[in-house]
């Protein structure tokens, strides 16, 4: 309950989430640093691994946006982990989680070319908008050459983004080499798009990125009904008249987009951060497209406004680092509680179900083991069993058939009596486990009937798929098999009911059964 609370008012307050990440960078930031932290005296070593805490004020002028710089680069992080994490969710839904990786390194050789052509032409070398240009031109051959190579070759997509990625990178860091060598590279700071250099963004950098990141949220939302069709089914795509070669360049063109921006905050080497690890972790909260994107686009901006504010708060943690950090925060959290696919909730969902199970198979062992006597006539699935009787039914040991009988008498199925270890049935279980030996079997017959499966084998087959039939299934084999009565009526086993090598005694007769059993003659256990 206290869980279920929690992660609803996660969703709701996602904000609050920011709060929590930042407690536990905090608590990570001081075990880190060690007693310097707290300006005790260390042994003196070559670098300074010493930590200084912010004061008060420090803290309120950041958390409150005071101080410009701060405010620029907290806005212009926040809007580029939005849309890197919109982004980003199409891409890992369409199975290309690493292609910004490829194009962010795609870029590298461009950015150096562009470097060294404005040099050569007298212009500024070191504008960004011309590095950017430089950057995007190179990131589109790059997807250019991704869709050679895969529409063109044999060769996996997975294989395509590994050959660009590694040939395009090292192109650029050989242009890189021959920029160091010329008379201005060594002012150039290009090495700032490897690895990102948030605390120098400006202004106009900030415009930059809000103004592309905003081109490429309004894209995915205008396309939002064609990429997610894109996505899920390509085929179905190209049958409906979609352009699905058009929509995957534009597609791969927005990735471009958001991850030449991107450069100058996290880097080349970092960005793919961005693209993958607020969609994972949303994957983990819902499993709607809508609300996937709308997550992942709220963890995004939530990790760029905490790891840019950590940044401003502690000059020596690199901005990039800290907002990768703080993504691989909420990628834990969720993939520990998310409700949908997390660790904990699966884990819960599947011990429920597994102890469902275990209740209906105890139901259906007692009313068969009782149907072979029954002679139609219901009082007789009111009678005790011996636990010997039942455990060979399922190879039950006896310890489990202790703790499902334990669940369903809670639920109020059974009746056990402890003095001689018999269990019986009560009026509700008679009724349920009416109910689901009648979907046993109703499956079975048609298992036998439209499959073509032996009778022999139907039970196991049948015993798979029993403990998910929704009614509507139920319905529909009741209309298919001609089985449709006003009352519970449990037609006849296709098969000898032979449990555990108990001698059979003939086919099950057909038993109706209702509320009107009386409940009168049980006693306490």
């Amino acid at each position: 309950m206290f869980i279920g609370g929690f992660q609803r008012g996660f969703l709701r307050r996602p904000f609050g989430s920011a709060a929590v990440g930042l407690v536990i960078l905090v608590l990570l930031i001081s075990v880190a640093s060690g007693p310097t932290a707290f300006g005790a005296e260390g042994t003196s070593t070559l670098t300074d691994r010493s930590v200084t805490w912010p004061t008060w004020s420090q803290w309120q002028r950041v958390l409150t946006f005071r101080d410009y710089n701060s405010r620029v680069v907290i806005l212009g992080t926040a809007v580029l982990g939005c849309a890197g994490g919109l982004v980003g969710s199409f891409t890992l839904l369409r199975g290309r989680a690493l292609l910004g990786d490829a194009i962010s390194h795609a870029s590298l050789p461009g950015i150096a070319l562009a470097f060294l052509i404005a040099s050569a032409a007298g212009l500024d070398g070191k504008s960004l908008p011309t590095l950017l240009f430089g950057a995007t031109i190179s990131g589109l051959i790059g997807v250019a050459v991704i869709l050679l190579i895969r529409n063109l070759t044999r060769l996996h997509e997975d294989a395509a983004l590994g050959i660009v990625l590694s040939v395009f990178f090292g192109a650029g860091i050989a242009l890189l080499g021959i920029v160091q060598q010329t008379q201005t590279g060594h002012a150039a700071g290009l090495e700032a798009f490897i690895y990102g250099k948030t605390a120098s963004m400006g202004l106009a950098d900030a415009k930059w990125i809000i103004a592309a990141s905003g081109v490429a949220v309004t894209l995915c939302v205008l396309l939002f009904k064609e990429f997610k069709l894109l996505c899920f089914d390509e085929s179905f795509a190209a049958s409906r008249g979609l352009p699905v070669l058009l929509l995957d360049i534009a597609l791969m063109s927005l990735v471009v987009a958001v991850s030449i921006v991107g450069l100058q905050a996290v880097g080349l080497v970092l960005m793919i951060a961005l693209l993958v690890i607020p969609a994972a972790a949303a994957r983990f909260w819902t499993q709607r497209m809508a609300p996937m994107t709308l997550i992942a686009a709220t963890l995004g901006a939530i990790s760029g406004i905490i790891g840019a504010a950590m940044s401003a708060l502690f000059s020596k943690l690199p901005s990039g680092a800290m907002i990768v950090l703080v993504c691989t925060a909420f990628f834990a959290f969720s993939m520990f509680l998310g409700p949908q696919k997390g660790i904990l909730g699966r884990t819960l969902r599947r011990l429920r179900l597994n102890r469902k199970i275990e209740r209906q198979h105890l139901l259906r062992a007692i009313y068969e083991t009782l149907e072979r006597d029954a002679s139609g006539v219901p009082d007789r699935f009111r009678e005790f069993l011996s636990m010997q009787t039942l455990l060979p039914v399922r190879s039950w040991t006896p310890r489990q058939l202790e703790r499902t009988i334990d669940r369903a008498q809670d639920d109020d199925l059974v009746r056990f009596r402890d003095r001689d270890q018999h269990v019986r049935l009560t009026r509700a279980g008679v009724n349920e486990a009416a109910r689901l030996t009648r979907q046993h079997r109703l499956w079975e017959l048609y298992l036998i009937n439209y499959a073509d499966i032996a009778p022999g084998r139907v039970d196991r087959d049948a015993d798979a798929i029993e403990h998910v039939l929704e009614p509507e299934v139920v319905a529909e084999l009741e209309d298919l098999l001609q089985h449709s009565p006003s009352r519970v009526q449990v037609p006849e086993s296709p098969h000898p009911l032979d449990h555990g090598g108990a001698e059979d005694s003939g086919s099950g007769a057909k038993i109706s059964v209702d509320d009107s059993v009386s409940d009168s003659q049980e006693t306490s256990p």
